[in-house]
């Protein structure tokens, strides 16, 4: 029987994350941290017009400085130098610029890959022990930590479980840990698109009665795509031609980037708000998509995901106690409690308030946007939480 101190299950973009900020500690006290991950990562980044992508907030780029890695990541990160937000059909819009927050961008866009491979190659292997390709099909509570049993049939013993399993995480369930479910009534279409004009570091969120959408800049001129419609649209929008797509997509969109010329391989997900109602218990933590799982159209979830992550290896850190002692999680848990209530809130009431087609609600979200534009501070603070500083100063 092998026995870690720290057990990650989940070696996605929040477990690798969570093992590199624990990575110098875990050196200087001979902690031992097993990464588990059921897909190996490969050993080379290759680019693909496909490839997902994430909107890193400003604020998980000065994460990401501290951890040493966004010089890495800065290479293939697309800057947002601008947010334009506007209501479909009405006038109100408003603009939201990096130089006015001054800041050098209000977020970059990134993908998911290639964050992965930066990730990966900065972890130390003699610190971070893989289990990959391995899958955890069992947690056994133990009087001091938890026994975790794999798909191999081995066994390994931990001082504290971090679960990263996602959002639709089987262990959560199995260790009875429920779940709150708001479902929007929508699927996001996802998709990469290319424009015939330069996108030139623009962003655009744009709101219709048939729900919300977002234009995100890639590089090579490409934009990250995340369409709201309603459930039975999005499936008929998945099957369409491309041509067909492209002109439904234009319609909506507008002319803005010009005429869309490509669209690449189209991919659908039910939205609903999912937030877990335990995240720490002694010996346990529940994280990132495992913890809460957001409407996309905000960009919030991974950088919320992120912020989490920091939090609890400061917190980690900052401790004397036993990893997995119940007190320390318990701070972590106060620590981030109003971030994640701040930002949960502005993700689903921002989402709920721009997917409703009720004339008097319209014309409230049309004066509202026009408003921005007119209330300096307003339009801060809206700016500070799309670039995830909401509860912290530059």
């Amino acid at each position: 029987m092998s026995r870690v101190n720290l057990a990650i299950i989940g070696g996605g973009l929040v477990g690798a994350s969570l093992a590199l900020a624990l990575q110098d500690t875990a050196r200087q006290r001979g902690w031992r941290i097993a990464l588990i991950e059921p897909f190996a990562p490969g050993s080379e980044y290759q680019p693909s017009y496909d490839a997902r992508s994430t909107a890193l907030s400003y604020g998980s780029r000065l994460i990401y400085e501290r951890l040493g890695l966004w010089q890495r990541i800065a290479q293939r990160a697309e800057p947002i130098q601008q947010i334009h937000v506007s209501d479909r059909g009405r006038f109100g819009a408003t603009r939201l610029q990096a130089i006015e927050e001054g800041v050098p961008a209000l977020g970059y866009v990134v993908e998911n890959a290639w964050i992965g491979h930066c990730l990966w190659q900065a972890l130390d292997q003699d610190l971070i022990e893989w289990r990959c390709p391995a899958e955890v099909v069992a947690m056994q509570r133990q009087g001091d930590g938890y026994r975790l049993t794999l798909n191999d049939e081995t066994c390994l013993d931990c001082d504290l479980a971090v679960l990263a399993d996602g959002g639709r995480s089987a262990l959560r369930e199995q260790l009875g840990i429920n779940v709150s479910s708001k479902p929007y009534g929508q699927s996001a279409l996802i998709a990469n698109v290319s424009p015939l004009e330069a996108h030139r570091g623009q962003a655009f969120e744009r709101f219709t009665d048939d729900g919300p959408m977002a234009m995100l800049p890639l590089e090579g001129n490409r934009c990250a795509l995340v369409w709201t419609r309603s459930n039975a649209d999005a499936e008929r929008l998945l099957r369409v031609s491309e041509a067909q797509f492209l002109g439904e997509l234009q319609q909506a969109f507008g002319y803005r980037l010009g005429a869309l010329q490509q669209v690449g391989a189209r991919h659908l997900y039910p939205l609903s708000l999912v937030e877990a109602q335990e995240q720490v218990r002694a010996h346990l933590v529940v994280l990132g998509n495992a913890a809460h799982s957001l409407h996309p159209i905000a960009g919030q979830g991974y950088n919320l995901s992120l912020r989490d992550t920091l939090a609890l290896a400061e917190v980690l850190i900052a401790s004397e106690a036993p990893l997995g002692d119940f007190a320390t999680l318990q701070r972590y848990r106060q620590r981030q409690q109003l971030d994640q209530q701040m930002t949960v809130g502005f993700s689903d009431q921002v989402t709920r308030l721009f997917s409703n087609a009720q004339p008097l609600l319209a014309a409230g979200r049309n004066l509202g946007l026009l408003g921005l534009d007119l209330l300096p501070p307003a339009k801060r603070w809206f700016a500070r939480q799309a670039m995830g500083m909401g509860t912290r100063s530059l």
